[in-house]
């Protein structure tokens, strides 16, 4: 009998009634294993409920209490991070050892969390007037909402609800329906750590169970990271809906290389950042900006790396990196290096043919490169979230900044160079949301804040951090003015006597 994914509402596993079920598949092996139960609009109403209610406590609660939680739930994910990362594996295909980094850059935001008495600190102005003073505080929302993508299936979701509940607010969980066993075992953790039920819920579906939260009239905000399309979408409605959003989208990040760089430590990032989690990364390096004569080098160094690097099933320590999350997407991936010749690209490697022995049903695709890739290909312009690696030339450093600016998409960008007036240029000049100087990565860490710039990010606050602090509450402002005491009618006084 196929296993089956169901709600978490309330505090407890809630079985599925809509009758409409998804299929979870091994990428390894391509079998479907589990099966998960997609919401109906009853459901969502049922989980929006279950937070509502839980609001009505949780959101008056001393900050004492939803620190104490989150420090106990600190630790249980820290005891649970193998099993976690083991979902992971087993339903997106990640390797072990990138599960696990996941888990920990997901609990650098828990931990976040537990320090939000100095984040929720307001403001206080004596004196503005005669005997007025004006104080400023941040209050939470209520019930909030976040739609994760399949990428990062325990991350995304903990870069979400743990500030949003800290806050004081209780949240619903849309996770990818392709890989959904992950936000269970938060959802369960939480729960095992003592937050009240209602507080965290998890909700399965498709579209249905998305536009059913876009829609609610007691979902005040919507935090989603995805495609750009659907970001975009979802901003849309959701700000129609008069909802608070923040849709991060897709991105074709850029690594602009100069003549001067360390050609090796370029190599080994461009390989590092492009190949990791075979792809399926928003913040993977997708395009290299080869600046000058050094582009043939370059290429070679990282065609040489590539090559070496070993692809086999998540849970094999000697795995490298893992397949992709269904055959479609695989087929789709495999698409763009298949027609990139066509479009003028050199192609250096091809790895639409890859499989892994004992494995062969498996979501399989090897490492490609592409070189001397055009801007106007269909490799360049699509965001392709797999394992294939642009190569750009340009002439100068100001010809790199012109193309890398002039793509839609402004997520993450990094420059590789020992000049650091270069690097200072490029870090003012370049229009992205997150820059690397010699990182090709530069996810912020859990104080600051992640987010795009142009179709990569919908709405004005990004992710975590103080902006997504400030997301998940809103201001208020009090003026108040009260009699002095010397002012009060003379009577009974069984004070101390003034003296002055």
């Amino acid at each position: 009998m196929t296993k089956t994914v169901n709600h978490w509402i309330g505090g407890k596993t809630v079985e599925g009634t809509s009758g409409q079920y998804g299929p979870v598949t091994d990428p390894a092996t391509g079998a479907v294993t589990t099966q998960v139960a997609l919401a109906s609009v009853a459901e969502v109403d049922a989980a929006v409920a279950a937070a509502k209610a839980a609001y009505a406590t949780w959101g008056t609660s001393s900050l004492a209490q939803r620190t104490a939680v989150l420090f106990r739930y600190r630790a249980l994910l820290d005891a649970h991070r193998d099993d976690i990362a083991a979902l992971i594996t087993a339903e997106h295909g990640k390797v072990h050892s990138d599960a696990l980094g996941e888990v920990a850059r997901g609990l650098e935001i828990v931990e976040l969390a537990c320090g939000i008495t100095t984040q929720l600190k307001g403001e206080l102005s004596t004196q503005v007037s005669n005997r007025v003073d004006v104080s400023s505080i941040r209050q939470s929302l209520g019930v909030v909402a976040g739609i994760t993508p399949f990428n990062f299936p325990a991350m995304v979701p903990m870069w979400m609800f743990p500030l949003a509940i800290a806050c004081g607010n209780t949240f619903v969980l849309k996770p990818s329906e392709k890989d959904p066993s992950a936000a269970n075992l938060l959802a369960e953790l939480a729960s095992e750590a003592g937050l009240p039920d209602g507080v965290l819920n998890v909700l399965h579906g498709d579209k249905i169970a998305v536009d059913g939260l876009l829609n609610h009239p007691d979902v005040a905000a919507v935090s989603f990271v995805g495609s750009t399309p659907i970001a975009r979408y979802i901003h849309a409605t959701a700000s129609a809906n008069g909802k608070r959003v923040q849709a991060l989208g897709g991105a074709k990040n850029h690594m602009l290389v100069l003549p001067d760089a360390d050609l090796d430590a370029a190599a080994d990032a461009a390989v590092s950042a492009a190949y990791g989690s075979a792809g399926e990364r928003c913040m993977a390096i997708s395009a290299v900006v080869a600046v000058g004569a050094i582009g043939d080098e370059l290429v070679a160094k990282i065609r040489e790396r590539a090559e070496k690097i070993k692809i086999g099933p998540g849970n094999d320590p000697t795995s490298e990196m893992g397949p992709l999350i269904t055959a479609a997407h695989r087929d789709k991936v495999a698409s763009y290096v298949t027609g990139a010749a066509a479009q003028g690209a050199e192609v250096v490697l091809d790895g639409t043919g890859h499989t892994v022995e004992g494995f062969e049903d498996g979501h399989w695709i090897g490492l490609s490169l592409l070189d001397k890739v055009s801007t106007d290909s269909d490799a360049y312009k699509d965001e392709i979230f797999g394992p294939v690696l642009c190569v750009l030339r340009v002439e100068s450093y100001e010809d790199g900044v012109a193309l890398m600016n002039a793509s839609p998409f402004g997520n993450g960008t990094a420059i590789f160079t020992r000049d650091g007036g270069a690097a200072r240029r490029f870090q003012l000049e370049i229009q992205a949301g997150m820059v690397g100087v010699n990182v090709p990565i530069p996810v912020p860490v859990g104080y600051h804040s992640f987010g795009g710039w142009k179709d990569s990010l919908f709405g004005d606050h990004h992710i975590y951090g103080n902006d997504g602090v400030h997301f998940y509450t809103r201001g208020k402002v009090t003026t108040t003015r009260w009699p002095d005491p010397a002012d009060a009618p003379a009577g009974v006084d069984l004070g101390f006597p003034r003296n002055h």
